[in-house]
């Protein structure tokens, strides 16, 4: 299966030099970028529990998340306060599947993190879902300027073909929302293993009433509505969740 992405992509980087040389706009062709060719990855996990756990499971955690981030290196973890009731989600970022595979196999022989964590949050959970996603080419993580706001992450369901169909279009429109001072974009994210086609913007802002307040004032925005405007056409569904992060989460 590796050889076979292998060659997929030496064929999407075949490809995309030929656009390159005949003066095209590339529009990510069928190349993933740069960001996968490096290997770094990021898995979005999402957390369903029971209503009348939330409490203990939030306390559980702030106690012992130490021993889950000994392994490996937590970017952010947050209670979502709207979009999905008794909800947590995290994201974890890894340098490879190799990295991620020997993360698992050491907390799997982690007496401590069994025994003082899995076996006592496990009955908690109603359910678990997992993502790995890559930064899309043009974004990086960019932690907001202050501490103490709020987060909403944003997910599109785009048509199938990838961003060699959509990808300028989606760019477009993020980038003109953060250049026109609307939002912090923490990062953009593009799935790899989940719902296919799929993109993520975090976002950053001051409170839930600064964000209402600026989602307004981007409503009026010619360049942001000529940018959605365009994206929409490749769009079949959208989400969001505004989440508030937790005391031990590194991007607060």
């Amino acid at each position: 299966m590796f050889t076979v992405r292998n060659s997929f992509r030496r064929s999407s980087r075949l490809i995309e030099n030929i656009c390159l040389k005949n003066g095209d706009v590339p529009l990510a062709c069928i190349s993933t970028g740069p960001q996968q060719q490096h290997g770094t990855f990021y898995e979005f996990r999402t957390y369903r529990i029971l209503p009348e756990k939330n409490a203990a499971f939030l306390k559980l955690t702030n106690e012992k998340i130490h021993l889950r981030t000994a392994h490996s290196e937590l970017l952010g973890y947050w209670s979502v306060e709207y979009g999905g009731l008794n909800q947590v989600f995290h994201i974890w970022k890894y340098d490879s599947y190799a990295q991620r595979a020997g993360v698992r196999a050491s907390l799997a022989q982690d007496p401590k993190w069994i025994e003082e964590y899995i076996s006592k949050a496990m009955p908690m959970l109603m359910s678990q879902d997992n993502e790995v996603t890559y930064l899309v080419p043009w974004s990086k993580v960019d932690r907001p300027p202050k501490e103490g706001g709020v987060y909403e992450l944003a997910s599109f369901q785009m048509r199938p073909g990838g961003p060699a169909v959509w990808g300028k279009a989606f760019q477009a429109a993020v980038s003109t929302h953060a250049a026109g001072g609307h939002a912090h974009l923490v990062g953009a994210f593009h799935s790899e293993f989940g719902r296919l086609n799929k993109v993520n913007a975090l976002w950053w802002y001051e409170s839930p009433d600064q964000r209402a307040a600026v989602r307004h004032k981007a409503h009026g925005d010619a360049r942001v509505v000529a940018a959605v405007r365009e994206c929409v056409t490749y769009l079949e569904s959208q989400t969001n969740k505004l989440m508030f992060p937790c005391p031990y989460s590194p991007l607060k």
